[in-house]
């Protein structure tokens, strides 16, 4: 059975940074896909960025490149999300997800709140 395990979220202030972490269990990354996707309050499921297990990144063109970078290390099963110059529009349930784009399952989400 696969498990995907966020965590990280928290509140931060406008500008602020927070890296986001994902287990991942019960599924072979190798020649796959894992991405990180998000739902703010509101609005539908947004794409953020997937990684290939040979670490090849493609990102969502709605995030400049550069202020959300996604990584994995395999060795531990996990994917993270670093996110950068985090801005109130940010604010949003953040889970990360097999396969590629919105994927195909995903965890439970960890809460990003951009807030001063």
């Amino acid at each position: 059975e696969i498990h995907l395990t966020e965590c990280g979220g928290g509140l931060v202030q406008p500008g602020g940074s927070l890296t986001l972490s994902c287990h991942y269990s019960g599924f072979t990354f190798e020649n796959n896909w894992m991405s990180w996707v998000r739902q703010a309050p509101g609005r539908s499921l947004e794409w953020v960025s997937s990684i290939f297990s040979d670490g090849t990144i493609r990102d969502s063109v709605a995030f400049p490149k550069g202020r959300f970078t996604i990584s994995l290390d395999a060795a531990k099963n996990m994917v993270y999300l670093k996110m950068n110059s985090l801005e109130s529009e940010d604010t949003a349930l953040y889970h990360c997800a097999t396969g590629y784009g919105l994927g195909r399952r995903r965890g439970q989400g960890t809460q990003v709140t951009v807030s001063s």
